[in-house]
């Protein structure tokens, strides 16, 4: 018994120890993922989404659904594309109407892109106005699931999964939302705030910094933060900003077909020779792959919000939440595998459909 918790203190203080939560499921089962987003108002998003088509071709995840942040109504078509792009058009989709950043982005409106009168993206939702809601998709992906299964990958605002925990028992769950969260989500994966100062973009001076995903949705970062109910793992601002997406990925590895949706979306955004960071992509990696050590962990402490949008952790030995600490000899590593994930090729690796394809 001492040594096991010698060896535990020493996991711990490398930040190599997983709790139950944190870690993987067999390997032989599959990841049930539900993923939100605020997608528009980055390419990482785009990136990341392709990632879980990829991760799921190798048979290490399952999409159950694909939530939606961004308040406007090509969000979703463009989703729709991507996961028909994939193969998987049928995945369900939900929208939120929260008036938050509701302004169309530089590459949803990709959903509407022609070629000789035809859609260049071909997909079955025409308008967000015809998505059900956020929370009626996030009720029945955990309802059908088995219990303490379920991960959460959040990289946009908290606003689906604020109003998840505010909803009421109904006719597909008996459960409110709470309840239902803590009998089906195993972990949350979250994109959002900063645990380490950030150098000012003009001065280079570090400062604490105000993570956007938080001060654009401020109530709903802080109802998360003080009421989600299992395990919360936190990839901040400064893991992404450390770990750039390689421009010539974008250009080389994207041109097994004539159009491609995720390069046409980074483009669109920023085109290269950018290098992008990975935000959104490292809380997909870690949620999927939780103990193949691309990033250490903090111990184990608490979030909250404040009003301002800042976010504060507070060590505490049973703390619910961790973050994601990314050390030199990690980078290459960690960008190899993001960039072959995101630009794996439709069912490459298991004899999914071709692109396009349904």
């Amino acid at each position: 018994m001492k040594s096991k918790t010698v060896l535990w203190l020493l996991l711990l203080s490398i930040g190599l120890y997983l709790p139950p939560a944190l870690s993987a499921q067999e390997p032989s089962e599959p990841v049930p993922l539900i993923f939100d987003t605020d997608i528009g108002n980055d390419s990482d998003d785009v990136l990341a989404l392709a990632m879980i088509h990829a991760l799921e071709s190798r048979g290490e995840c399952k999409l159950l659904a694909v939530t939606i942040t961004k308040d406007n109504e090509l969000a979703a078509p463009f989703v729709d594309c991507i996961n028909t792009f994939y193969g998987r058009g049928d995945i369900p989709i939900g929208v939120c109407h929260s008036g938050v950043t509701s302004a169309e982005g530089k590459f949803n409106g990709l959903a509407n892109a022609t070629d000789d009168g035809q859609l260049r993206y071909p997909h079955d939702l025409k308008s967000g106005k015809q998505a059900p809601s956020a929370v009626s998709v996030l009720r029945k992906a955990l309802a059908d699931a088995e219990d303490g299964s379920v991960v959460i990958c959040q990289v946009g605002f908290s606003t689906n999964l604020a109003n998840l925990l505010t909803s009421p028992a109904d006719e597909v769950s008996s459960l409110n939302g709470v309840d239902l969260v803590k009998q089906k989500v195993r972990l949350l994966s979250i994109m959002a705030a900063a645990f380490e100062k950030i150098p000012d973009h003009k001065t280079g001076e570090l400062k604490r910094y105000r993570e956007y995903n938080v001060f654009k949705d401020v109530p709903s970062a802080q109802q998360l933060a003080a009421k989600w109910p299992t395990s919360i793992l936190w990839s901040g601002f400064e893991i992404g900003l450390n770990l750039k997406y390689p421009h010539e990925s974008i250009e080389r590895d994207f041109n097994y077909v004539q159009h491609h949706p995720v390069a046409e979306a980074y483009e669109l955004y920023i085109p290269p020779p950018h290098d992008r960071p990975t935000w959104d992509l490292t809380s997909v990696l870690v949620a999927v792959r939780p103990d193949q050590h691309y990033f250490d962990l903090s111990a184990p402490g608490r979030v909250t919000v404040q009003d301002d949008g800042y976010t504060n952790f507070e060590p505490a030995e049973d703390g619910r939440d961790r973050y994601l600490i990314l050390k030199d000899d990690q980078k290459a590593r960690a960008t190899e595998a993001l960039t072959l994930l995101s630009s794996q090729p439709p069912g490459s690796a298991a004899g999914h459909a071709t692109p396009g394809e349904r």
